[in-house]
């Protein structure tokens, strides 16, 4: 049961790495994400918080399945 477990977290911070940041670069380049000054909008910000939670989920979800299979 515990392989299973590490190759679901493996798979979730697969997805996360690769399907985030490529999601991200289509939000930054959106008329959305910056205002007439240029500066960032509410929506480019909350979708870099969502970036940075997904790799950090992505991150803890790859170390728990190295645990997982060595302890």
């Amino acid at each position: 049961m515990s392989i299973f477990a590490a190759i679901v977290l493996f798979l979730n911070a697969l997805f996360n790495v690769f399907a985030w940041p490529r999601f991200f670069a289509r939000v930054r380049n959106d008329a959305r994400a910056r205002d007439a000054a240029g500066k960032a909008t509410p929506f480019l910000v909350v979708h870099g918080v969502l970036l940075g939670v997904a790799l950090l989920l992505a991150a803890l979800s790859a170390v728990a399945g190295v645990l997982l299979l060595v302890v």
